[in-house]
């Protein structure tokens, strides 16, 4: 019987001081979120696992989730971070995979001002390491790093790609036909020619109108079922940073009530869990 899997979700401790971007200006969520409160959203959507990314641009923070998965049966698997500009990166690499809970990696790219950061020859070593060791790389982009993104994943072919929150699109302000919309379609189409990479539905409704209704993320999830199919989508709540954009239960709603427009019950129960089992490599880890 398959599981329903949040395939993105955070837990946070402001008293560790690393998450640059969490200020008191993202009141909601400004506080500590740890598995006892994400659990009443898990038994009411009868999402048995989950996977925990990371929040701060520290490996500190990363041994920190490891910590917290380590005692929480519902996490399945971390996404974590390193320097990966770092001289020993390789090194890091394969001494946070020793720790079976580590699915993948995750700069925080749009937080980093050159788009074509992720090119450069510094980084290579790392990636060959990911590779290795057989993690996931999370790709945190905006539309605008999805051609350095695209070159990225044509230079390392064997890397496992996911593409968080469908690479942020601009929902409250662009309509579909319109060129920044047209030009993210062709971007993801694009990236979902290759079959290494896959993407999560996660993270849409925060970059939609405060009043949004669900036939606003209509022609978005239908863009990236076009472009990648529905063995290659993977639901995530992106909880809590959801709680500034209608919370837990209605982003799940509307995306439950368009995969029930759209797929069929074995792509349904891929979107919300087969797909990340595989792709994470969940019960293979």
């Amino acid at each position: 019987m398959s599981e329903r899997i949040d395939a993105h979700q955070h837990y946070w401790r402001l008293s560790r001081g690393d998450y640059g971007w969490l200020t008191p200006a993202l009141a909601p969520i400004y506080r500590n979120f740890a598995p006892a409160d994400l659990a009443p959203h898990l038994e009411a959507f009868g999402i048995a696992r989950t996977v925990l990314v990371q929040a701060a641009p520290t490996e500190a923070e990363t041994e920190f989730l490891l910590e917290i998965a380590a005692a929480t049966p519902s996490v399945a698997g971390v996404v974590g971070w390193i320097d990966m500009e770092a001289e020993d990166a390789p090194g890091l690499v394969m001494r946070l995979a020793e720790n079976r809970k580590l699915v993948g990696l995750r700069p925080m790219i749009h937080d980093i001002a050159d788009p074509r950061w992720m090119l450069s020859p510094r980084l290579g070593p790392a990636f060959t390491a990911i590779i290795g060791a057989d993690l996931v790389f999370d790709a945190l982009v905006r539309p605008w790093h999805l051609s350095p993104l695209l070159a990225l994943v044509e230079r390392h072919p064997d890397l496992a790609v996911v593409v968080d929150h469908g690479a942020k699109p601009d929902i409250a302000r662009w309509a579909p036909g319109d060129r920044d919309f047209t030009d993210w379609a062709e971007g993801m189409r694009r990236l979902g020619r290759h079959p290494q990479v896959v993407c999560k539905t996660s993270g849409l409704v925060t970059e939609a109108r405060p009043d949004w209704q669900p036939d606003d993320l209509t022609p978005y999830l239908d863009e990236l079922l076009e472009s990648f199919g529905p063995a290659r989508l993977l639901f995530g709540s992106d909880w809590p940073v959801v709680d500034l954009a209608g919370g837990y239960a209605r982003w799940i709603d509307a995306l439950a009530a368009w995969i029930d427009r759209r797929l069929d019950p074995e792509a349904a129960a891929g979107v919300l869990g087969d797909n990340a089992a595989r792709i994470y490599g969940l019960d293979r880890r």
